[in-house]
Order: structure tokens, then sequence, then C-alpha cells
């Protein structure tokens, strides 16, 4: 083998709160999950996120840096969130100041494979399915599509 770089999986530097659920394999590095939370298998969760209490995040998502997530909240399977608008044509590639952070609001449920830009979420909000979210949501509501749209209150 030449010029292999290996990085293990696994659990390591997380604040966890009481009562959390894990179903292994995860990826979690930095990060810190609020009580009662409940992580499935096949998911990243990278450093600088907060995940507040009461959360249940499904299989297969992924959660980069600089994401918050509130209080009773749902992430549905395979739920990507992004944190690089590629503002110079492409990806930053070690420039980490060119990220922007998400701001989750409580109560919020983010469907399958919904798409989260680097943006705000309020409390009370239901992202459906398949969802891609470019801008902010400042009301409550259902919102879904591509790019995601208010759908009703």
């Amino acid at each position: 083998m030449k010029n292999i770089t290996k990085y293990t999986s696994g659990i390591v530097d997380v604040q966890f709160g009481e009562n959390v659920k894990l179903v292994e394999p995860v990826n979690i590095y930095g990060a810190k999950i609020g009580n009662n939370a409940f992580i499935g298998p096949f998911v990243e969760i990278q450093k600088n996120v907060v995940i507040g209490n009461n959360c249940k995040i499904q299989s297969h998502s992924f959660i980069c840096e600089l994401v918050t997530i509130g209080n009773d909240c749902f992430i549905g399977h395979g739920v990507m969130f992004i944190n690089d608008l590629f503002s110079n044509g492409g990806p930053a590639q070690g420039k980490k100041e060119l990220w922007k952070k998400t701001e989750i609001g409580n109560n919020v449920s983010i469907g399958s494979n919904a798409t989260i830009l680097p943006i705000s979420i309020c409390s009370n909000v239901v992202i459906g399915a398949g969802a891609v979210v470019t801008k902010n949501i400042l009301e409550s509501g259902t919102y879904a599509g591509n790019p995601a749209v208010k759908m009703k209150k």
C-alpha cells in the first residue's frame, strides 16, 4: 500500500446529554448532543454541531459543521446539511471562513432526502421529503419543493 491515509470512524470528543440512544455505526466528532436524543445508523455529525433535547436523527443523514438544531426536532432519513455554497465557483477546499452556519428552531421536522443549505428555519416548521431549502424560513408552516415554498399554515 502506498500513500494511503486511513481515517477511522466512530465517536470522538462528543458531549452527550442523558438517555441518548445511538445505533452504530455512526461517525460523530466534536459535537454536542442533548438529552433523550436518538441517532440512527450511518449518520455523520461533524464538529461544532449542537443538537438539542428530544431530537431524532434518522439513518444516513449528514450534519456538517456549523449546524445548530433546536429541541424536539425530527431529521428524516438521508437529510443532507450543506455549509459550503461554492461561492468561489467550487469547493472551499480548506477555506473554512467561506462556510456558513445553519440554525434550526424548535419543533422542526425535516422529511427524508431533504437538502438544507446554510439558512435559518424558525420553530414549528415541517419540511417535506425531498425539499431543497435555499432561503431562510421565518414563518411557521409546511414547506416543500425545489426550492422549498410554503404550502400551508
